[in-house]
């Protein structure tokens, strides 16, 4: 008769009778397909008084029926916990400002200012324009951007005394307009601070 039986030698069941109608080691998980079968050890004669006598009966447990336990085991569930993945409606896009020289600013995260570092202040703006050419026309903060989820899209506020330029209009400081893939950007009204607006 077959009989399952661990086969890692690592496991506490190693080698232990399991019931027969297992899959898996319950304690490893290993699979128990490559079972040992158990052989009995072939029949002895019995010698009496000069006289040999037949070997006993063999007698075999029915196959439907374990032989030691009658508990139904499981395989044990993988531990390693699903990430979940954002629903694509979910996620900001980056907003990207490529200034005329090539050089790109990005900013991380929902919201932030455009400026330059103040040597009084120990946090620099979001979108840190310090040291590009022409930065003296550029205010401390000179305009905040701001991801607006009811528009599904990035909008700016001119906080400055020099003004911002979008797509060549003019814009009313304290208002918010709404930035598009593409749009030209202008602070100051000198035409020397330009990018373009890449939101992806």
């Amino acid at each position: 008769m077959s009989v399952n039986r661990c086969p890692n030698p690592s496991c506490e069941y190693f080698n232990r009778v399991l019931p027969s109608n297992a899959k898996v080691c319950p304690m490893c998980g290993t699979a128990l397909g490559n079972a040992i079968a158990s052989v009995p050890p072939p029949p002895r004669e019995i010698l009496l008084a000069g006289v040999a006598l037949p070997p006993p009966p063999v007698v075999e447990t029915p196959a439907s029926e374990p032989a030691l336990d009658r508990t139904q085991y499981q395989p044990r569930a993988s531990s390693v916990p699903a990430t979940p993945i954002p629903p694509a409606a979910d996620r900001i896009p980056l907003l990207k400002l490529v200034h005329s020289s090539g050089h790109e600013y990005n900013l991380f995260g929902e919201a932030g200012f455009i400026g330059r570092r103040s040597p009084s202040k120990q946090v620099p703006p979001e979108i840190d324009l310090s040291g590009i050419p022409g930065e003296d026309i550029i205010s401390r903060h000179h305009a905040r951007v701001a991801w607006d989820a009811a528009q599904t899209a990035y909008t700016i506020v001119d906080l400055s005394t020099n003004g911002i330029y979008l797509n060549g209009t003019l814009l009313t400081a304290g208002v918010q307009y709404r930035l598009v893939n593409g749009d030209s950007l202008q602070l100051g009204q000198e035409n020397l601070v330009n990018f373009q607006v890449v939101v992806s």
